[in-house]
This record gives structure tokens, sequence and C-alpha cells, in this order.
């Protein structure tokens, strides 16, 4: 059963969603304060993590930064009262997987936490931390790229998107499927920001690397 971590400092709210995961076969652990988000977060092998972004002690924004400079690569979902799409920019552009705001309902939060964890469900085997691709490996574990032996870093949303299509090598990902799994619920289909995302992969890992099916989507070659 997977493991989630609820870091919300509303005991009501906190206790509700634990009540809800429950229900559906997971194991919710609660943290109400940032420096007990970390210490949980960090290491203890949570296989998503739900995080507000008034926390005490800590901004969530910085909770989720100190995670991933840790290397956590657990899924997160941001679920806040904040609707301000400077902040909603800044957590998906910072690590977060996921963006909710509040009020909401549990059918929503549930959701979107199978489709985070769909993908995520591996052996903690040390070669699937890393996956390749020609001269191209990407480390789950520090979430770095390396071309050629050369460590290239990929902000968040980049990395993710590499992640998914070295994950499904040869296969043709469209665009909607992209932007479900790296972007989520909340990017028109008809956005071009996948295409750019590739563009910006491409110039980091290389143009051969991903190909243009025309009319249907992308494919990482084998």
């Amino acid at each position: 059963m997977s493991q989630i971590l609820i870091a919300e400092d509303e005991s009501r709210i906190a206790a509700f969603i634990a009540k809800g995961l429950r229900a559906n076969g997971f194991i919710p652990t609660i943290a109400s304060d940032a420096k007990e988000t970390l210490n949980l977060a960090i290491g203890n092998n949570f296989d998503l993590l739900i995080l507000d972004l008034g926390l005490p002690g800590k901004d969530g924004l910085e909770v989720l930064e100190e995670i991933r400079g840790q290397g956590e690569n657990l899924a997160v979902i941001i679920l806040t009262a904040r609707d301000d799409i400077n902040d909603k920019v800044a957590g998906l552009e910072g690590g977060a997987d996921d963006y909710m705001t509040k009020p909401f309902r549990f059918e929503e939060l549930l959701a979107r936490i199978k489709l985070r964890l769909r993908d995520s469900q591996t052996s903690q085997s040390r070669e699937e931390h890393i996956l390749s691709a020609g001269n191209v490996l990407l480390d789950l574990r520090t979430r770095k790229a390396r071309v050629c032996g050369d460590t290239i870093d990929l902000p968040a949303r980049e990395f993710t998107l590499a992640e998914t299509l070295f994950r499904h090598p040869g296969q043709v990902m469209s665009r909607e499927q992209l932007l479900d799994r790296v972007w989520g619920y909340d990017y028109d289909p008809g956005s071009n920001i996948v295409d750019v995302y590739i563009g910006y992969l491409r110039k980091k890992l290389g143009n051969e690397l991903i190909e243009t099916v025309r009319g249907m989507g992308y494919r990482l070659r084998r």
C-alpha cells in the first residue's frame, strides 16, 4: 500500500484527508508544521506528499525546495488556499507535480493522487533509479541528467518531462498524454507548452534524442 504524507496544520482538514485515504487503501501520516514535514519527507520512503503552503515554521515552497534539494523524488501535490497564479507557477516550477486550491472535493484529490502514483510504483533497486537512452542518463535520485559524462541541471518540469519519455522508449506519446502526466489537469489541451519544453530538452540533451512523429506527438529514440 502506498504511504502518503499529509503536511497540513489545520487538524480538521488533515483528519478529513487521512480518513478518506485510509478508506481507499492508503497509509496516511500527518505532519502539522514545516520541521516535522521535512523530518518525515526526507529519507522515509513516502510515495506522495500533500503539501499545504501555509505551514507554521517555514513557507511550503521552501519546504518543497529542501525536499527536492535532498534528492527526494516522491510525488508532491500542493493543496493550499493560495490561488494566485504566481504561487501556482512557483510551486510547479519548484518541483510540485500538481496544484489544487481550497476548498476542494476529496474525489478530485483522490483522482489526482492515483494519477501521480500510477507511474511511480517501482521497486527500490539501484537500476530503476537510472534511466538511459543513447549517451544520456537520468538519475532519479539526484534529479540530474548526464550527457557523455557531463552533468546537466534540469528544472523540475523539464526533468519530469524527460523522465516520462525515458520511461516509454520507442513509444509515441501524444501532447495530451504529456500534458496530463507532466502538467496535470490545469493546462489547456491546445497549449503549445509541450512543444516549448521539448525544445528545451533537445538543446540540453541532444537534438536527435527526441523524435517528432508528425500529427501524433513525440518519441524517445531507443
